[in-house]
């Protein structure tokens, strides 16, 4: 074999290597975006949220038990999405996810994100609890509650409203 086909089979083994890890990024990914929709983890973020609002204050200097409720955050959040990982995806490692989560991050967007960059990133974890103070001091209006879907479509028969 020459060094052309050498080449050539090392190219196509590490495209095919990339492959695998882009489709288990996704199918993490896909995990977490139904890990995100649980009560279990909204409660476990109200939580945090509830306990820790009015320690944060908008101001650019951080107090330094910030980082004590940020930690303990970490290790909540964390602690329920790899235990729920695992029992999807048995070899799953959050080091190793982590890592390509960072290797992503400049082609990442999306609410799944902004959630995990609430645990891997102090400002965006920060600028959470301030959301969170803005709306239980009055100066945002919560907008959480007053969703709803309807449809457009009506309840006749279509041929009805053609004939």
């Amino acid at each position: 074999m020459d060094n052309c086909s050498l080449v050539s089979v090392e190219e196509n083994m590490e495209q095919s290597s990339k492959n695998v890890e882009d489709k288990l990024f996704d199918e993490i990914i896909g995990h977490i975006e139904d890990i995100l929709l649980e009560d279990e983890f909204h409660s476990i973020q109200k939580k945090f949220l509830d306990n820790y609002w009015d320690v944060f204050e908008p101001v650019e200097e951080n107090k330094l038990i910030y980082t004590d409720i940020f930690n303990e955050y970490n290790k909540a959040v964390e602690n329920y999405i790899v235990n729920y990982l695992q029992k999807l995806i048995p070899h799953f490692n959050i080091d190793t996810f982590l890592e390509h989560l960072n290797n992503k991050q400049n082609e990442l967007e999306g609410e799944v994100f902004e959630v995990l960059s609430t645990f891997t990133d102090f400002m965006s974890f920060k600028e959470m609890f301030l959301d969170f103070r803005a709306v239980k001091e009055g100066k945002v209006q919560d907008l959480s509650c007053g969703i709803s879907v309807t449809s457009l479509k009506s309840n006749t028969n279509d041929n009805d409203s053609f004939g």
